[in-house]
C-alpha cells in the first residue's frame, strides 16, 4: 500500500483542515495556520519550484531557523517530488557546510535572512546550486528569490497546471526518497543517511504503537528541525493525530532566540515538549535558582518535597509501591501546594518532555518527574529514521535509566563480537530490523554494506534487553573505554553522573585506549570554583579531584562505578566543548573523537609521570586562567 509523506499529510488535511496546525510568533502574538491552509502554502511552493525548472528527484536543502516556512517549504518541496538536504543552522560556511552541499548536488536552497552571509561566502564554490530562495526581509543579489516571489510564481503556475502539479505528488512511491540526513559525526566525518518515504511514514506509525497525543495537544519544538527525530515526534505524529505544532520565535542572533523559549512556552500553553537535554539541564537550574530566590524556607519545603517524591516515585516503573503508598497523600499536598507552580511556569499544560539527542541521566528523569512533567526516555539513531524505543506515560510502560520499550513492529537482538544472539541481560551491540532502516548512505555504499547486513541494521550502540521487558542502552561502541588487557567499558553513564552532582564540572570526557589506566578532560566551573576556593588554583584542583574520588570505594557514589575505569589522573582544561570549537554538535552531544584530537597533547602528557600529579603545571596553568 502507498504510504508516503504526501499521502500522510492528505489524509490529515482531509480529516482535520480547519483545525489548527501551525503556530507561530511573528509580531506580538502567536498566529495559528490551519492544515487546509498549510497545504495551501506548501502547493505554492512546491509549484514555484517546478516553475523555476527543479525536477523529481534532485536535492533541495533548507538552511533556516525552525518556523512555519521550515515546515511548509520542506512539504512543498516534497509536493514536486524533490528530495530534502535539511541543514543545520549550526554549521559553519567553509567546511561543513559546503562538504553537504557539494556532496548531496544540491540545485537550491531555502535560506533565511539570518542564514544568508554564509551561503553568499561559498556560492561561487557550488556550480550546482542554481537557485536561492530568501526568506524574510532583505536586498537580493543576483541568483536569490524571495519566498513571497517564488510563492507567487507557484500561485500562477497552479492556475494553469494544478491538477499536473498535483499528479507529481501523487507519483512519489513509497522507496522514493525523501531526505538525506547528515549525521552530526560524534564518532567519524559526516554521513549522508537517505531516508525514504516509508521509513518516516513507517515510524511515525511505530511509535505510535508507544506514545498516544489527542488532537487537542499542542507541541512546542525547541529542538532544530533538521533533525528526523524533530520531523517524526515533532510534526509528522502531530500531522498523523491532528495536533498542533509550535516553534520558537526566531531572534536576530541564535542567542536571542534562545532567550525567547521560556516566553514562548508560557504563551503557547503547550502539552509536550520537543528538547534536549542539555535544555532540560538548563530548564532544572532556573527552577532551583527561582526557588532558591524565595528564601530557605521554601528551599528547604522544595528540597523535602523532592525527596519524598523520589521516595514514592522510585523508578517510575515501582511507583507507589509496598509501604510507600502511604507517601501518596503528602505526594499529592506537595504537587499541590509547590510542584503546580513549577508547571505553571512551563504554562500549565505540559503532560511530559520528549527528550531527544543524548542519553539523559536518571536523576534529571526524576526530577521532572516529581514536579509533574516526566522527562521521557527514547533511544534512536538517524539510520532508524530515527526512534528504535520510547518510555511512555501509563503504569509498566517506563523506568527510569531505561530507553523505553521497543516499538512495534521492529526486530531487535543483541549480538557478540562473533555475531551470536545474546539472552536477556547480557550486553552486546543492538541490531534492528524494520521498514523505519534507512535506504542507505549517499554515495557511500561501503559503509552501507558495513553498517545494513541482511537488511540488519547494526546501531554501534551497546546495550541489553532487561527481563522487565526494558530497552538499556549504554553508550557507543566507538566512545568505549578500553584498557590495556583489552576489557571494555562504556563511560557516557559515568560522565553524566560526574556532571548532574558535582558543582564544580561542568564538562567531562573519560579516555582509556589500552592505556595503563583512565584519565579524564575536565572543563571545571569557573563561577562555582570561585565562589569556593576564590582564585587558589590548587586549592581548585583538590576541590575537583575530591569529587572524583567520591565515586571511589569507601565514597559517597563509591557503588555506582568500578573503580578501575575511574580517572587515575586529570587534565583541567580552560577551553569548554562548545559548538564553535567543533566540540559539541548540533544537538548538544560532546563529539569524543574532535575533543580527544584537540587535546591529545593534554591526553599524552597526562599519561606522564609529571602530568599524573594532580597539581601539574598544565593543570595549574588552566585553572589560573579561568580563576
Amino acid at each position: 500500500m502507498k504510504k508516503t509523506i504526501i499521502d500522510l499529510f492528505e489524509s490529515s488535511v482531509e480529516k482535520f483542515g480547519e483545525k489548527p496546525f501551525l503556530l507561530e510568533k511573528t509580531t506580538s502574538e502567536f498566529e495559528s495556520t490551519t492544515y487546509a491552509e498549510t497545504r495551501e502554502i506548501a502547493l505554492k511552493t512546491g509549484a514555484g519550484l517546478v516553475a523555476l525548472g527543479i525536477e523529481p528527484k534532485q536535492a533541495v536543502s533548507i538552511l533556516a531557523e525552525g518556523c512555519n516556512a521550515w515546515i511548509t517549504s520542506e512539504l512543498g518541496l516534497l509536493y514536486a517530488g524533490a528530495i530534502s538536504v535539511p541543514l543545520s543552522i549550526k554549521l559553519e560556511e567553509a567546511n561543513d557546510l559546503l562538504f553537504r552541499l557539494r556532496h548531496a548536488d544540491v540545485v537550491a536552497i531555502f535560506v533565511s535572512r539570518n542564514q544568508l552571509p554564509k551561503i553568499r561566502a561559498i556560492r561561487e564554490q557550488l556550480p550546482l546550486l542554481k537557485h536561492i530562495i530568501v526568506w524574510g526581509d532583505i536586498e537580493l543579489q543576483e541568483g536569490e528569490i524571495s519566498l513571497a516571489e517564488l510563492n507567487a510564481m507557484g500561485e500562477k503556475y497552479l492556475a494553469e497546471h494544478r491538477e499536473e502539479f498535483l499528479a507529481i505528488g501523487q507519483a512519489v512511491q513509497n522507496d522514493d526518497y525523501a531526505t538525506i540526513t547528515y549525521t552530526s559525526g560524534t564518532t567519524a566525518d559526516p554521513k549522508g543517511v537517505i531516508l525514504t518515504h516509508r521509513n518516516y511514514t513507517a515510524n511515525v506509525e511505530q511509535a505510535l504503537t508507544r506514545i498516544s497525543i489527542p488532537s487537542d495537544y499542542t507541541m512546542f519544538i525547541i529542538l532544530p528541525l533538521d533533525h528526523c527525530f524533530a520531523h517524526v515526534a515533532g510534526f509528522y505524529i502531530m500531522v498523523a493525530c491532528g495536533a498542533s505544532v509550535a516553534t520558537t520565535q526566531v531572534g536576530r542572533t541564535p542567542l536571542e532566540t534562545l532567550k525567547n523559549v521560556p516566553g514562548n512556552i508560557r504563551e503557547v500553553k503547550p502539552h509536550v515538549l520537543l528538547s534536549v537535554p542539555a535544555l532540560a539541564k538548563n530548564f532544572r537550574k532556573n527552577i532551583e535558582a527561582s526557588i532558591h530566590k524565595q528564601g530557605p524556607t521554601v528551599e528547604k519545603l522544595f528540597n523535602f518535597a523532592l525527596k519524598v517524591a523520589y521516595e514514592y516515585n522510585q523508578d517510575g516503573y515501582t511507583k507507589g509501591k509496598g509501604w510507600r503508598f502511604v507517601l501518596k497523600p503528602l505526594v499529592a499536598l506537595f504537587d499541590k501546594i509547590l510542584f503546580e507552580k513549577v508547571r505553571q511556569g512551563f504554562g500549565g499544560n505540559i503532560k511530559f518532555f520528549v527528550g531527544g539527542g543524548a542519553l539523559l541521566d536518571s536523576e534529571l528523569q526524576r526530577f521532572f518527574y516529581a514536579v509533574g512533567m516526566p522527562m521521557l526516555q527514547g533511544y534512536g539513531l538517524s539510520e532508524a529514521t530515527p526512534i528504535i524505543s520510547a518510555n511512555s506515560l501509563g503504569k509498566g510502560r517506563h523506568r527510569f535509566g531505561s530507553s523505553g520499550i521497543v516499538i512495534q513492529p521492529l526486530e531487535l537482538k543483541i549480538l557478540d563480537n562473533e555475531g551470536n544472539e545474546l539472552p536477556l541481560g547480557e550486553k552486546g551491540e543492538i541490531v534492528i530490523k524494520g521498514e523505519n532502516v534507512m535506504a542507505g548512505y549517499w554515495k557511500n555504499p561501503s559503509a552501507t554494506a558495513e553498517t545494513v547486513v541482511d537488511g540488519w541494521l547494526h546501531t554501534g550502540d551497546m546495550g541489553y534487553m532487561g527481563k522487565d521487558g526494558f530497552l538499556y542502552v549504554l553508550g557507543r561502541f566507538k566512545s568505549l573505554l578500553i584498557a590495556s588487557d583489552g576489557e571494555k567499558y562504556s563511560p557516557e553513564g559515568m560522565e553524566e553522573a560526574m556532571v548532574d552532582k558535582s558543582p564544580y564540572i561542568d564538562q567531562i570526557i573519560l579516555h582509556n585506549n589500552q592505556n595503563p589506566y583512565t584519565i579524564a578532560i575536565v572543563v571545571p566551573n569557573k563561577d562555582a570554583l570561585r565562589k569556593a576556593v576564590g582564585n587558589d588554583a590548587a586549592k581548585a584542583a583538590e576541590l575537583i579531584d575530591s569529587e572524583i574520588r567520591k565515586y571511589r570505594t569507601g565514597g559517597e557514589f563509591g557503588e555506582e562505578f568500578p573503580d578501575r575505569w575511574l580517572p587515575a589522573a586529570l587534565a583541567i582544561v580552560d577551553e569548554a566543548f562548545t559548538e564553535q570549537n567543533g566540540l559539541v554538535n548540533s544537538t548538544m552531544k560532546v563529539v569524543r573523537n574532535k575533543v580527544e584530537s584537540h587535546f591529545a597533547d593534554r591526553i599524552d602528557y597526562a599519561y606522564t609521570a609529571e602530568g599524573k600529579q594532580l597539581l601539574n603545571e598544565k593543570n595549574l596553568e588552566s585553572l589560573s586562567k579561568l580563576l
